[in-house]
């Protein structure tokens, strides 16, 4: 028996609108400085990880409303997300390389994996990709400031690999990881929104400011 509610499953979507909205952002911020694999890379991986996002925050929803305990949104979580993370930080990793490997093309053998804490050492990963090249771009808009919104979202997302090895099925540790990934995703935005306020999509496509 797991202790969800409502209002647990409801905060749990906060996080996902918050990415959500950074994501689209960048989308269009960056589109242009991103070669073609890697745009399809980053906006392939950034939906896989709201969906997983928004299919979990509605399991709970099904759960906690007496609707159902469907399975198959809870497991396959980890798999989508931490897959899109690793295809997101692979995708924006091209901003700083478009000039260099414009024609350059990915080509990722299916790998296969076995327990959860592979996909969250992917998710980390992905994510750590992705707020490192932010904190790049945070210092050629000449605002290196940012870098500690970007370092909270990566830190959060550490804490949120360490709280998946707990008892998710207790309310105390949702509200804890739900609080965690608030923060994280929160300050994501918070730091996509101000590179886009300091014209982030100024830049010329390799990162350097025009």
């Amino acid at each position: 028996m797991k202790d969800f509610t409502v209002s647990m499953a409801l905060v749990d979507y906060i996080p996902v609108i918050c990415f959500a909205i950074a994501s689209f952002i960048l989308m269009m911020d960056l589109y242009d400085k991103m070669s073609k694999w890697g745009f399809a890379c980053f906006s392939s991986g950034v939906v896989n990880i709201t969906i997983a996002g928004a299919l979990k925050a509605t399991y709970k929803l099904l759960y906690a409303s007496g609707v159902c305990d469907f399975e198959a949104l809870n497991a396959m979580f980890f798999p989508v997300q931490s897959i899109g993370f690793l295809l997101g930080g692979i995708g924006i990793l091209s901003v700083l390389l478009k000039n260099k490997s414009e024609n350059a093309f990915l080509a990722v053998a299916p790998p296969v994996f076995r327990g959860t804490f592979v996909f969250v050492g992917i998710m980390v990963l992905g994510l750590g990709i992705m707020d490192t090249v932010l904190s790049i771009l945070s210092v050629k808009t000449k605002k290196p400031a940012l870098i500690v919104l970007f370092s909270l979202s990566f830190v959060c997302s550490l804490c949120m690999g360490y709280l998946s090895s707990k008892d998710f099925a207790e309310a105390a540790m949702n509200w804890i990881a739900e609080g965690v990934n608030v923060v994280g995703q929160g300050a994501f935005l918070g730091g996509v929104l101000l590179l886009h306020k300091n014209r982030l999509f100024d830049l010329a496509p390799n990162g350097i400011e025009k």
